[in-house]
């Protein structure tokens, strides 16, 4: 973080400063990364006080802490009406002070994937912060915006949310150049309501725009009748693989065993992209990544380079050989409806038996069966050959594909599996659910079974 004196910080936050005005390097939120002389900011959350862990933080060497009420201690005390708030306020000031070129993107799936693909594009251009894991809510974004120094060129900021607001807030920190909605599906509808719930929640992002701002969006999935009042008379750019008058779209696809070639088209011409990543729903992806590294002056070059060296994450369509011809695709991080519908056409397009493997998707309140059942016959429709379920929700998936079976608890669903890959000389497997399913331990017992 940039130095700052409590001093300042008491001008910016509109606090009142108890103790003695000190030079601050860093914040943390986090008993656990304090580092001397940090600004430990004491959050309140409903299950949790962590003015309560005050003391902890002295003895982990914080120099100064940001509370809402005074604490008989002895250190600086900046006081607040609200930590929380108090926390964005300081995250936006510091986004205020450096020049790096800003963009910010959200989407109900393949948000940590578009943004990976955007920083590692902007990696070709200059110095580049983006957001680490999943940080991007009203706390991670401010964590990541406090990392920012003068040094950095760029900054890919997501914003995720689970409420409205959310998105409002943290875009009003973020103050992007180019913002970006992904796509828009099922997902967090117990506190959205409704897919219109969260097509409203996710057009705040362009409510964070200057006048001369960019709006980038998914020319197959909007909600441009209502986003229109919030981007007014700002410039927009669609991406889409399927339409020929989107902005950016992409022609010539072919599916490879390393992943996917395609020819980008962009408003300033073409170019052949090598994308080592399966999937078809990856070049939408891109496409998403090469528009907003664009509109903060990406060249094609840079873009072709960027996605070239794009390296799979685990938990997100990972490709792990069990054996020769026996492939796991681990795409266990989390899921929604639209990235479920994703992955059952990876694995469609993949070699030999195919297999999903499905846990819960959590979060999708009154639409749960539905959407459950929505997965089960997009597996029927592409020709799965198999769909094993495991979970309370799940068992609407493997009913609703015609070819499924749904098991107890891991132990018998591993058996099963095994089994499977017993019989099948040539097998590919996909495993996916909510971050709440945890089937990354199905994806560590079929590893530990055996891998070339």
């Amino acid at each position: 973080m940039i130095s700052v004196t409590l001093s300042q910080l008491t001008d910016i936050l509109n606090g009142e400063l108890q103790g003695a005005d000190i030079t601050l390097d860093a914040v943390t939120t986090d008993t656990r990364k304090l580092t001397p002389g940090c600004l430990f900011v004491a959050l309140k959350g409903e299950r949790f006080d962590a003015h309560d862990f005050a003391d902890q933080a002295k003895a982990g060497g914080a120099g100064a802490l940001l509370v809402s009420r005074p604490l008989d201690i002895d250190l600086p005390q900046l006081i607040v009406k609200d930590t929380r708030l108090a926390f964005g306020e300081l995250a936006a000031w510091v986004r205020q002070q450096v020049p790096a070129r800003v963009v910010a993107l959200t989407g109900s799936s393949g948000k940590t994937s578009v943004k990976e693909m955007t920083a590692a594009i902007l990696s070709q251009c200059g110095n580049t912060l983006y957001t680490a894991g999943n940080l991007n809510n009203d706390i991670g974004v401010p964590m990541t915006l406090l990392r920012l120094t003068p040094e950095y060129d760029y900054a890919v900021i997501e914003l995720g949310a689970n409420h409205q607001g959310e998105i409002a807030w943290t875009v009003s920190l973020t103050r992007p150049e180019a913002a970006l909605v992904n796509n828009l599906a099922a997902a967090h509808l117990e506190g959205f309501g409704s897919l219109a719930g969260v097509a409203k929640a996710k057009g705040e992002i362009f409510s964070g725009l200057p006048e001369n701002g960019i709006a980038i969006m998914n020319a197959d999935n909007n909600d441009w009748l209502n986003w229109q009042s919030v981007i007014g008379s700002r410039k927009v750019w669609r991406f889409s693989p399927n339409a020929a008058n989107s902005d950016f779209t992409a022609t010539n696809i072919h599916v490879t065993s390393h992943g996917m070639e395609f020819t980008l088209q962009t408003p300033t011409g073409s170019v052949d992209v090598l994308l080592p990543l399966p999937g078809r729903h990856n070049i939408a992806n891109a496409l998403a990544a090469a528009a907003l590294s664009m509109s903060v002056g990406a060249t094609l070059d840079a873009i072709k380079a960027g996605l070239a060296n794009l390296k799979a994450v685990p938990g997100r369509l990972f490709p792990i050989q069990l054996a020769e011809n026996q492939l796991l695709l681990d795409d266990s991080y989390n899921a929604n409806v639209g990235s479920m519908t994703a992955a059952v056409q990876v694995l469609a397009e993949m070699p030999g038996y195919r297999v999903l493997v499905v846990g819960d998707m959590a979060e999708l309140g009154a639409e749960s069966e539905a959407c459950h059942v929505q997965v089960g016959e997009a597996a029927k429709a592409a020709g799965i050959d198999r769909v094993l379920s495991m979970g309370k929700q799940s068992h609407a998936i493997s009913t609703a594909s015609g070819v499924g079976e749904h098991f107890a608890d891991k132990t018998a669903l591993i058996t099963r599996l095994k089994s499977l890959i017993a019989e099948q000389q040539v097998i590919t497997i996909l495993v996916k659910g909510s971050r709440s399913a945890a089937m990354e331990e199905v994806v560590r017992a079929l590893q530990e079974n055996g891998t070339c």
